[in-house]
């Protein structure tokens, strides 16, 4: 799932470290991480390779050290809806579609990171590679969480059809192929969250 939520961008003050991993996020998203190399992160950065290799290793922990970072946004977004709405966990499975849906005029112009990532990173044992899949795995536990919390049916089932949802969102509007797809998203999700409510739940949400 792609974030809206962004470091600050580059500027002449930040730190060392900072500043590289601001100018690799940028190149890697509008270039490919293939294409990227460490010079021109350099020069990105106004530092020097050496410089690079002070903080990182490898051209790989750096890959793998920005994807943490975009990882970290997504399990962000589940705590701020979370701490949004307490105790409502139907509300905050809503809250992090809206959260997908809002990011998606990113995505239309740059596509999903991760999804860009995978497709660069044939090799599971690529530290980068493991990040993602580390950040799946984190994010399939709290959906199924949140699904069992809100005494859906089958919680892992619909954990499974929101996630499709959501990713599915993510590669339509990067490839173009669908319209309005942050509303047709929330209608998705509203869809699935109601259709496997308990019928005592369902019946309470309809006369509150």
């Amino acid at each position: 799932m792609a974030s809206t939520a962004r470091r600050p961008s580059r500027v002449a003050k930040l730190p060392p470290r900072e500043r590289i991993l601001d100018a690799a996020e940028e190149l890697f998203q509008s270039e490919g991480i293939r294409r990227v190399g460490v010079q021109a992160i350099a020069e990105k950065a106004e530092t020097t390779k050496m410089a690079i290799y002070r903080h990182f290793e490898t051209k790989d922990a750096l890959v793998a050290e920005w994807l943490r970072i975009v990882a970290a946004d997504y399990q962000a977004a589940f705590d701020r809806v979370e701490a949004e709405h307490p105790g409502r966990p139907g509300e905050q499975i809503l809250g992090v579609a809206r959260f997908i849906a809002e990011g998606l005029p990113t995505i239309s112009h740059r596509g999903c990171p991760f999804i860009n990532s995978l497709a660069e990173l044939p090799d599971r044992s690529h530290p980068a590679r493991q990040v993602i899949e580390q950040h799946k795995a984190r994010q399939t536990r709290r959906m199924v969480g949140l699904c069992t919390e809100a005494r859906l049916h089958d919680p892992e089932q619909a954990a499974a059809e929101i996630t499709f949802a959501l990713e599915g969102a993510q590669v339509s509007t990067q490839n173009g192929s669908i319209d309005r797809t942050g509303d047709r998203l929330m209608k998705i999700v509203e869809g699935i969250v109601d259709r496997r409510r308990s019928p005592v739940d369902a019946s309470r949400t309809a006369t509150d």
